[in-house]
């Protein structure tokens, strides 16, 4: 028997919508460049319009786009920063039925004329800060068609347009074209995999349903009254979908463009009244590092409003959680996803009846946390078995549900898939424990993970414990080749400014945590680790250049075993 509801199809230009009518009024702030200071650095300047501004202009984009004679689906590219001209383009392009790329700004341009070259687009909306990149991009892709440039520039630039003028030139989109739901809204390129990168295109559907269900008060806790700042890039598989989230239950957006370090985030924060934001580990680290020289000097912000930061795309150590909540009253929320799951598949929030500063709060805090409603999550063994949620056993994570990728474009990547009593998961290439109350811990990704003596060792776990050291600002272990055990831990530490530490003063903080056989074997001291285009540690290049140095050449080798 079947029900007798309506069938409503789930598409962006709901979203849209609702910012038009119902939250026309709320606020979207940007931090823009401004000029620059005497150092040639850019000044951020604010801006500000609103929710009905921005959906206009969106509508107009909408209209822009139609005009080129685009067919539906044609992909339209981004090269920008964090911005309200970018959100237009989050509702504008697939609410007039074609899909959103949102390609990373951070990567080689090379590897940008690639991505864009897979991804076929016709179309690129390109940063005026990143307007010097027009003419090799132009020639190294010969399907781009046109240009359109983000924001004033000094001189009209050759084979590009403006499109502040494009869009302005056209009418609101009258009504929207008939969108299935099913059909491509936005597209992402991965990050974490090896090779190429690997498109994952989310549908008008699962972009709704990650919204309604990021939204609650266990998962990111946003709503009318909150003030969100995205500091992940709207690059990033959709700033972790905050853009639409915020639109959808209107809450007032606060974007900090190409302005991120401590300073500038910590008084943005305090002028904003920000409530939620979000962001990786190392931006938080420079947050706190500014936070504590405030204090110290007298000067404390006033972030009292903020109750919630984020923090994801690679585990926060629980000394960071700690020292933010006991020094500044603040709490950092672990969350977990992918580019494949959208990208939210857990948060950790802390359940009734634990005290968020007692070692059970903190400790569960540090884990990644809870899958949200709809999402499925389990380990499996090298055997395709699952494996015990008791919090210890180790296993290969599984994801499955609405907004999870069961495919890549193009079809490329098919052994991430795996087929369960006729359920297709898809395998994230993170080793994880669960525990018995369903907090999920990435213990490692798999090509991360440190196998010694037959035994897997977490570096994850390693990196988290070492950054608890009062003389350490950032740490990265990997695996180091070993005649006998086959792979030993070798830390690299990055000490905080004006210290030193040794490797017998980490072995002596981080034991009592630890079996004597997953101590680091050394430790590397170093001035800076190389961070990605995503804002995690290139362990990739670490291993390369780490790998096979012989065990001899550290004076510091002990025998674990």
């Amino acid at each position: 028997m079947q029900s007798n509801m309506m069938s409503v199809p789930l598409t962006i230009p709901f979203i849209l919508e609702r910012a038009r009518t119902t939250y026309a009024e709320r606020e979207v702030v940007s931090l823009l460049p401004a000029g620059r200071n005497e150092q040639g650095q850019p000044i951020p300047g604010r801006h500000s319009t609103t929710y009905g501004a921005v959906a206009e202009r969106a509508l107009r984009l909408g209209a822009a786009l139609q005009s080129l004679g685009l067919a539906p689906g044609e992909r339209v590219a981004t090269l920008a920063v964090n911005s309200y001209r970018h959100l237009e383009a989050y509702l504008g392009v697939p609410s007039a039925g074609f899909v959103l790329h949102t390609v990373n700004i951070r990567l080689h341009p090379e590897q940008v004329a690639w991505i864009l070259n897979h991804a076929e687009d016709r179309v690129l909306l390109i940063e005026n800060v990143f307007a010097a990149m027009i003419p090799a991009i132009r020639a190294a892709c010969p399907k781009l068609e046109r240009v359109f440039v983000l924001g004033p520039t000094p001189q009209p630039i050759p084979g590009a347009d403006s499109y502040d003028e494009w869009i302005m030139a056209h009418d609101p989109m009258p009504q929207y074209p008939p969108l299935d739901e099913n059909a491509a809204a936005a597209m992402c390129y991965t990050s974490g995999t090896t090779g190429n990168p690997k498109g994952v295109l989310y549908s008008h559907r699962s972009t709704v349903l990650h919204s309604l269900a990021s939204a609650p008060k266990d998962a990111l806790n946003v709503g009318e009254a909150d003030a969100v700042l995205p500091i992940v890039p709207m690059f990033h598989v959709n700033a972790w979908g905050l853009p639409y989230t915020c639109a959808m239950f209107g809450a007032k957006q606060v974007f900090a463009g190409p302005f991120t370090d401590g300073p500038t985030l910590a008084k943005l924060m305090q002028d904003e009244g920000v409530t939620i934001t979000a962001g990786v580990p190392t931006i938080w680290m420079g947050l706190l590092a500014e936070l504590d020289r405030a204090r110290n000097d007298g000067q404390a912000y006033d972030l009292s409003p903020m109750e919630r930061m984020i923090v994801g795309g690679s585990a926060a150590p629980e000394a960071l959680i700690r020292s933010f909540h006991e020094r500044h009253d603040l709490k950092l929320v672990q969350a977990w996803g992918m580019t494949e799951t959208h990208p939210l598949g857990t948060a950790s929030t802390v359940p009734p009846g634990v005290d968020a500063r007692s070692e059970e709060g903190y400790a569960l805090r540090a884990k990644q946390g809870r899958a949200v409603p709809l999402v499925e999550i389990e380990l499996l063994n090298e055997q395709n078995e699952p494996v015990p949620h008791d919090g210890h056993t180790m296993g290969r994570l599984m994801v499955r549900g609405p907004w999870v990728v069961d495919s890549y474009f193009k079809g490329e990547g098919q052994d991430s898939f795996v087929t369960l009593n006729g359920q297709t998961w898809f395998d994230t290439g993170d080793i994880a424990t669960i525990n018995e109350k369903g907090f999920m811990q990435i213990e490692d990704r798999a090509k991360d993970l440190i196998k010694s003596g037959g035994e897997w060792i977490s570096s994850v776990d390693l990196e988290n414990a070492i950054m608890g050291h009062p003389a350490v600002a950032q740490c990265a272990v990997i695996a180091m080749n070993d005649p006998k055990w086959d792979e030993r831990p070798l830390a690299i530490v990055v000490p905080k400014a004006g210290q030193t530490v040794s490797h017998e003063d980490i072995l002596e903080f981080i034991a009592p945590k630890f079996a004597k056989w997953w101590l680091p074997d050394a430790t590397v001291l170093t001035d800076n680790i190389p961070i990605g285009a995503t804002g995690k540690f290139l362990k990739r290049e670490l291993r390369q250049e780490y790998r096979h140095y012989n065990t001899k050449d550290f004076p510091h080798r002990v025998d674990t075993f």
